[in-house]
């Protein structure tokens, strides 16, 4: 795990414009493992979509229970593995291709987005590459503190002896040249071991994302990123958002709190195992009430003894735990959108994606909360989705599968740098790697 040696995670190299390549994302959630194998094809520029240069055709998708995930960090080692294996195997045998490494996401490790300004003085006169690289390294290394580790170096903006807003800034003369960065950090123990379980699965991490970023590559149209917006990724162990504005994605954060917490309160609630408590959240989660709720009973099986015999509650009870737990979580969005560039963006929106985002309800909710437009987010741009897979649950998966087109955004050092895709279906280590999945 070279990755991390210099405090940032392997990133993969820029997309071939011409070129169309197969790409395999694994999203390793608290409650779900989900892997999506994709087909990139060359496609003209899109008015919507505009930094998309190939078309997104899904050939193979898993989604399954997880284990030994909490919070979006591996507690569970062994466990963790088993299911990386089989949703990694599911989705290899729908798309009839053999996975050899993946974009991996990270939503856990307390995401935490700087912007950081960094400058240095020009000594041939003209800005050259080498000066960006330079600049840009030593703001990096300044913005990553101990145990923590780089997932994205995106520069927002240069400036050229104090003026701000260039754009490529290469060949322009001045005395000094800045940069504004947005620097995402994450805990880099959470990322190790990540990492460490899918290499264990003998696969390859190609390159490594935060969760909310890529869910708002997968979700928002490019003026909702040039007027501003903030996605919410609603997970079930964590909560993150992404903010972005004028088209930059200018700031990330999180916090350790999401959908299974409310199945939690729903079991300690109505005492009912936690199995129960997660299919009544499916099935009946909501944060609105009626007049009819209150009249309106089920039967909850009740947690101890199979003899015990089960409780009766109203839809109402229900409909208020659900909705304590909800506020709750976007009382602390609004907090941290409060101390974010989202606070200085009247008209920016909020999208929301994730699991637990498709609770009823919970736009109007959030929406009365946070005194902003909301909407669920939903993946964009995919040719001939699954209907199961169009769901915002799928919006970190799906980003992933977009996320090598804006590679070419970011500032990697040259040694974390991978070659994109090695999928496919042939080859050494495709072989060795079916071989130690499912058998000799």
């Amino acid at each position: 795990m070279s990755g991390l040696e210099r405090r940032q995670t392997p990133k993969t190299r820029p997309m071939p414009q011409k070129r169309t390549a197969l790409v395999a994302s694994l999203d390793i959630g608290t409650s779900k493992v989900a892997c999506m194998i994709a087909r990139l094809k060359p496609c003209p520029p899109s008015d919507a979509l505009r930094g998309r240069s190939h078309a997104v055709e899904l050939i193979g998708y898993s989604q399954i229970q997880s284990h030994g995930v909490k919070a979006g960090a591996v507690i569970d080692l062994a466990g963790c593995e088993q299911a990386v294996r089989q949703a990694v195997a599911l989705a290899e045998r729908m798309a009839k291709v053999r996975v050899e490494s993946v974009l991996l996401s990270v939503s856990g490790g307390r995401l935490q987005g700087c912007l950081i300004e960094a400058a240095a003085d020009i000594k041939g006169g003209a800005v050259t590459a080498a000066d960006v690289t330079r600049v840009t390294s030593t703001g990096m290394r300044h913005a990553t503190g101990d145990g923590r580790t780089v997932l994205h170096a995106l520069p927002v903006g240069y400036a050229l002896d104090g003026v701000k807003g260039i754009r490529d800034p290469r060949g322009m003369v001045a005395r000094q040249f800045g940069v504004d960065m947005n620097v995402v950090t994450s805990d880099a123990t959470v990322a190790r071991n990540l990492m460490l379980v899918v290499e264990r699965c003998h696969l390859n991490v190609e390159a490594m994302a935060s969760g909310p970023y890529v869910a708002g590559l997968s979700v928002l149209t490019d003026d909702e990123a040039d007027i501003g917006a903030a996605v919410i990724e609603m997970g079930a162990g964590t909560t993150t958002m992404a903010i972005y504005s004028g088209g930059h994605f200018v700031h990330a954060s999180g916090f350790a709190l999401g959908g299974q917490h409310i199945t939690m309160d729903l079991a300690r609630g109505l005492g009912a195992c936690i199995a129960d408590a997660e299919r009544i959240k499916t099935l009946y989660g909501t944060v609105l009430t009626g007049g009819s709720d209150a009249r309106e009973l089920m039967s909850v099986p009740s947690a101890g003894d199979d003899r015990d015999a089960p409780q009766v509650v109203s839809r109402a009870t229900i409909a208020n735990i659900v909705r304590h737990r909800a506020e709750e979580i976007f009382e602390m969005v609004r907090d941290r959108l409060a101390d974010s560039p989202f606070a200085a963006e009247p008209r920016a929106k909020v999208v929301l994606s994730g699991g637990a985002s498709q609770l009823t309800g919970i736009p109007d909710l959030a929406s009365r909360i946070l005194s902003r437009p909301v909407r669920i987010g939903r993946p964009l741009g995919f040719a001939r989705l699954p209907g199961e897979a169009r769901s915002a649950s799928f919006a970190v998966p799906s980003g992933l599968l977009v996320y090598p087109q804006y590679a070419h955004l970011e500032h990697v050092e040259p040694r974390h740098t991978r070659q994109l895709l090695r999928t496919g279906t042939d080859g050494y280590f495709g072989k060795v790697g079916r071989w130690l999945r499912e058998g000799f």
